[in-house]
């Protein structure tokens, strides 16, 4: 207990402080974090919306793959974007691999199957006879899948916590296309990781109580927006 306590200490005196380094490592956390999870809403909520209003074959398949990935491991995703991303690799002429760059490409990878699950279950769970309704009522397809959309916002909102929750928290696929770079690729669960081996349990601790106010923070603002959004 004691040593909780003083990690606790830890973490507020280098917020009260503004530590440099602490706070350039949250932002880096923050920023690779948002843009992955953003990176995913594009191609989840597109790719699931796609596959719930379309049939065509093998598309149990597909989403067979689709709720797989949900489920993902992270050292896998970061294995198969390092082996891409790897000099000799398909995509190693970028040059990004130990780059912030090649952390968003990975946690995208890891969290898009997240968000076009919930999308898909999303989309497939609202009554069957409404698209049908919206285009009678003389909607074109764009807009009655805007509708579709829109109607299921709710579960959709859940999505994007926990796509943003699944890449803010892992730490292999980080450590493997980042490098765990000092002032440049280094975040906050590798932070803990590396104090951890070091035996700096104060300052793991710290880290790691910062990283959940992060995420507390984050939740709470969509979870405002999506109890807002709820029907009375």
């Amino acid at each position: 207990m004691e040593l909780i306590f003083q990690g606790i200490t830890k973490a507020i005196a280098m917020l009260a402080s503004l530590d440099r380094e602490v706070l350039a490592i949250t932002w880096l956390s923050l920023k690779v974090s948002g843009v992955a999870t953003f990176i995913s809403l594009l191609i989840g909520i597109s790719g699931g919306t796609v596959m719930a209003l379309t049939e065509f074959p093998g598309k149990r398949l597909l989403v067979t793959l689709v709720n797989t990935g949900m489920g993902l491991p992270p050292v896998v995703a970061g294995l198969f974007v390092t082996i891409l991303l790897w000099r000799n690799g398909p995509l190693g002429f970028l040059e990004i691999l130990y780059t912030p760059t090649a952390m968003i490409v990975a946690q995208a990878v890891i969290a898009t199957p997240i968000v076009m699950g919930i999308t898909l279950a999303s989309i497939q769970n609202l009554p069957p006879n409404l698209r049908l309704q919206i285009l009678a009522l003389g909607a074109t397809r764009s807009q009655m899948v805007w509708l579709l959309v829109k109607e299921a916002r709710l579960p959709l909102l859940a999505g994007v916590m926990a796509g943003f929750g699944g890449v803010i928290s892992e730490v292999g696929a980080s450590i493997m296309v980042g490098g765990n770079i000092k002032g440049y690729t280094r975040v906050l669960t590798t932070a803990t990781v590396m104090e951890t081996s070091m035996g700096n349990f104060e300052v793991a601790i710290a880290l790691s109580l910062i990283l959940l106010l992060l995420c507390f923070v984050i939740n709470y603002l969509l979870t405002r927006i999506q109890q807002r959004e709820r029907p009375r």
